[in-house]
């Protein structure tokens, strides 16, 4: 028996998220038939985290237990043989019985894009999320430095979310103007269901002043989901990385 991590790369336009669902196509799915393909094992791939419909990844991580001969490193090959285009195993390795792509995980980092243009671009659909009025950067950044640190994120949480705590930690957040595109960027120790893009939402709101900086506060302590921003849409949202040391 031997533990195969996995850092996978998609883009996440065409399926239902990561998680396997019945009645629907998942990243999950789909490289664990391709493991099944190439090992005629079953196996269940245990991932970092979740990404919704619509997400891109970078660097997701995930890992699997197999018999099979075929060495930790060449898992990798193997699988971009049989693996569609939108999906790509970037590097695969063998690691110790006790490595868990989520529990052992201590930081991940996410991106989100904007695209802050008042002309549309087709090209940018699918990789941004296209919002066409003026955005105060400066205020952006303002109201973000009030969700730094460990504070309780319930109003920033999906609904229908079953966690043990909403308690999370914010390590940093980066805010960029790239020509016309705003690079916004989030490390943490984990984030809730949904929480980066309602993040993004309701510092755009800040951005286009429909709140004032010091209402971030109030969000924080109402934890009250209709108190922030909506919810920024998918395709803006990228899992860059996962760190493990």
């Amino acid at each position: 028996m031997k533990n195969v991590k996995l850092t996978i790369e998609y883009e996440g336009t065409n399926y239902s998220g990561w998680q396997n669902q019945e009645n629907a196509i998942t990243i999950q799915q789909v490289i664990e038939k391709a493991i099944y393909d190439t090992s005629k094992e079953h196996t269940r791939l245990i991932g970092s985290g979740r990404t919704d419909k619509g997400v891109h990844a970078l660097g997701l991580v995930a890992n699997f237990f197999t018999n099979c001969t075929i060495p930790g490193e060449k898992f990798k090959f193997v699988l971009n043989n049989v693996l569609p285009v939108d999906i790509t195993i970037i590097e695969s390795e063998e690691v110790s019985l006790d490595f868990h792509a989520r529990y052992s995980a201590l930081k991940k980092r996410y991106v989100y894009k904007i695209y802050n243009d008042k002309k549309y671009r087709p090209l940018f659909r699918n990789y941004s999320y296209h919002y066409k009025h003026d955005l105060d950067i400066e205020k952006m950044k303002e109201a973000s430095k009030y969700l730094l640190g460990t504070h309780d994120f319930c109003s920033f949480m999906g609904r229908k979310t079953n966690v043990y705590t909403t308690i999370r930690t914010i390590y940093s957040i980066d805010i960029e103007k790239d020509d016309n595109f705003i690079i916004m960027t989030f490390e943490g120790d984990s984030f809730l269901k949904n929480m980066v893009r309602i993040i993004v939402g309701t510092l755009i709101n800040a951005g286009n002043k429909k709140m004032q900086v010091e209402e971030m506060q109030e969000i924080l302590d109402g934890k009250d989901r209709r108190l922030a921003g909506r919810t920024a849409p998918p395709q803006g949202l990228y899992l860059e990385k996962v760190f493990y040391d």
